[in-house]
């Protein structure tokens, strides 16, 4: 199968990508992006567009996709509602239709986060959850909202957010304490990128995956994917 990943130089994206290259059911991977992710492997192909709000010229390498993994996303920390919006809602749902339009079978897999909801107060939740609603209204194949909680980066993951980067730092000698504690509100980043693709390949019981939802993809991506 052929998959399509946005947002492969983030922390996310890095457990996808990994994900990606080493399932057997996977033939062929596309990063979307405007850099390269800087690696290699005989599966791998790469999208660069400087602008991507308007993938126009990049149309044709578009085209023949599975499934997509859309991790692509930034932090709301000091942001105003009208700039998180426009990435977050305006520019997944602008490259959403551009890929609907071309594999109206697809499946799309859309990042997004623990406490999402389009009626909540707080902007960044509000924000989110409209963006899942918009798509959901979409005719793929199928579309799944990934809502993870607290995430480990492991296997040289790196969050492109300073502040995250700091929280890391801090809190890494607690994750066994935390596992522990919270076994439901954590997953490390190599076991989302494999329940993201796990989604994406074969489908999922249910549309919005929460931690333990993405624990049991994973599983089932580790069974399944080798």
């Amino acid at each position: 199968m052929n998959v399509i990943l946005l947002g492969a130089t983030g922390m996310i994206g890095h457990g996808a990508l990994n994900a990606a290259l080493t399932d057997t059911r996977v033939t062929r991977v596309l990063t979307v992006g405007r850099r390269p992710t800087g690696r290699t492997h005989p599966k791998l192909d790469e999208c660069v567009a400087a602008d991507l709000f308007d993938l126009s010229d990049h149309e044709e390498t578009l085209a023949g996709f599975d499934a997509c993994l859309f991790c692509l996303g930034v932090s709301s920390a000091g942001m105003e509602e009208e700039a998180y919006r426009r990435i977050t809602y305006d520019l997944t749902l602008a490259v959403a239709q551009v890929l609907l339009r071309l594999n109206p079978d697809m499946t799309f897999v859309f990042v997004s986060g623990a406490g999402t909801n389009a009626g909540s107060r707080q902007m960044w939740a509000r924000v989110k959850g409209e963006t899942e609603e918009a798509l959901s209204a979409l005719p793929f194949g199928a579309v799944y909202h990934a809502r993870p909680g607290f995430i480990q980066p492991v296997g040289g993951a790196v969050s492109r957010t300073m502040l995250y980067r700091a929280i890391y730092a801090v809190t890494s000698p607690l994750y066994p304490l935390l596992r522990r504690m919270a076994p439901n509100a954590m997953i490390d980043s190599d076991a989302l990128g494999q329940a993201l693709l796990e989604a994406g390949l074969a489908g999922a019981p249910k549309t919005t995956l929460e931690v333990p939802d993405l624990q049991a993809l994973a599983k089932r991506a580790q069974r399944d994917g080798t």
